[in-house]
């Protein structure tokens, strides 16, 4: 049985890169970059006021001084004035600072006549003035390899016109869920004996888009043939494959049997962690990697997370550690003692108060317990054997989807 850290690093080794497609700026959003962007033009693009007001030179600048107006500048068009001395420029926010202007003194501290203007307070040299490139200039990087476009990136692209992104294909990951048990919600067709909903489709697809993916979901009964078809016509579809399921050793827990008959080499199976000890990663010669997630939804989510989703972030020009999930650290209090007496790290469903910096367990702590799972805002790994006790600080990781 595998460590968490020797199942994630096995994993990562064996990940795929994504490849490079280019797509048109608005759906970039949210997408990873593939290589350097650097500006292409300086921020602001010429010096211009932050204000309206009067373009002025900072030696004449005095409370009390009376200046001849010589022209207005709006934003817009450089209309090409020059300031003599003795002048002030009409000018408006983000017009062009005339030459010879090196202040601009707003309207609020001027008293404004026909042909003169006389300010009310002094100014200095470079007041209200945006100098070209002070937020930006040409040859910065705007983004590394592996980046993420955010609403605001993809403004500050548009700020230098580009029209197309180069960024990483998006992920494809189909999702299969096993059991006879199983119905799909919104059906309705009512529960029979011994019948569930399935909730794991659902949650694991959530998973996945959040993590940068578009997810397709299949179900298959407990029926060997019909399982295979769907796990064939998954493994076609995708370049994931998760399995909620049907990978532990019950008799009829089909999946492992009929990966092999499809061609997939099993790399591992069963890691030392709590939920999710039942855990199968395999993979098919030029096809997609394949996790064999458990059926318990607290389990399949906990295991996606530690073990899927890292997958899903080096396909994205990430650089995952092995060593900890992909997910925000912090550092809170314990509100109650916590135990493991068990030999397996055990992640603990928890809520975090960020206003009081204090941690505590969110309900049930079993894996069907999807109610406990859902008011949970972060996962606190406790080591086998180990006790967190009550006013001590612990590491934690943050659920924030």
């Amino acid at each position: 049985m595998l460590s968490e850290t020797e199942a994630r690093q096995l994993i990562l080794e064996r990940s795929p890169r994504g490849p490079e497609v280019r797509v048109p700026l608005p759906e970039s959003l949210g997408r990873r970059t593939t290589r350097p962007l650097l500006a292409t033009c300086d921020l602001p693009g010429f010096d211009n006021s932050s204000m309206d007001g009067y373009a002025v030179r900072a030696a004449e600048a005095v409370r009390g001084a009376r200046l001849r107006l010589a022209g207005v500048q709006p934003a817009g068009p450089d209309q090409g004035l020059c300031l003599a001395p003795g002048e002030a420029i009409r000018i408006f926010t983000g017009a062009p600072l005339p030459a010879g202007a090196d202040a601009v003194v707003m309207q609020e501290d001027t008293r404004a006549e026909d042909t003169h203007v006389t300010l009310l307070e002094d100014s200095a040299v470079g007041e209200f003035v945006r100098r070209r490139g002070a937020d930006l200039c040409v040859g910065q990087i705007l983004f590394s390899p592996g980046d993420r476009i955010r609403a605001a990136g993809l403004g500050l692209l548009a700020s230098q016109g580009m029209d197309t992104v180069p960024v990483v294909e998006t992920p494809r990951v189909a999702i299969v869920t096993t059991g006879d048990e199983l119905q799909p919600a919104g059906t309705g067709i009512p529960l029979g004996p011994g019948q569930i909903h399935d909730s794991n489709g659902p949650l694991l697809a959530a998973v996945a888009r959040h993590f940068g993916a578009v997810s397709t979901c299949h179900h298959a009964p407990d029926e060997p043939a019909r399982l295979r078809a769907i796990l064939e016509q998954a493994m076609d579809e995708a370049d994931f494959v998760w399995i909620a399921g049907g990978v532990s050793v019950g008799d009829r827990d089909f999946v492992r049997p009929c990966l092999e008959e499809l061609g997939c080499v099993s790399e591992f199976w069963r890691v030392r962690i709590k939920p999710g000890k039942p855990f199968l990663f395999a993979r098919r010669e030029d096809g997609p990697l394949i996790f064999g997630l458990p059926g318990n939804p607290v389990s399949a989510f906990v295991t996606a997370l530690l073990f899927a989703v890292p997958s899903l972030e080096h396909w994205n020009l990430g650089d995952p550690s092995p060593d900890s999930p992909p997910l925000v650290r912090f550092r809170s209090r314990l509100l109650t003692t916590l135990t493991n007496p068990g030999d397996r790290p055990h992640y603990l469903r928890a809520w975090h108060d960020s206003a009081e910096g204090t941690l505590r367990p969110a309900g049930l702590q079993e894996s069907h317990a999807l109610a406990g799972l859902s008011r949970a805002n972060a996962l606190i790994r406790l080591e086998a054997g180990a006790t967190g006790e009550a006013g001590s600080e612990i590491t934690a990781f943050a659920l924030d989807f």
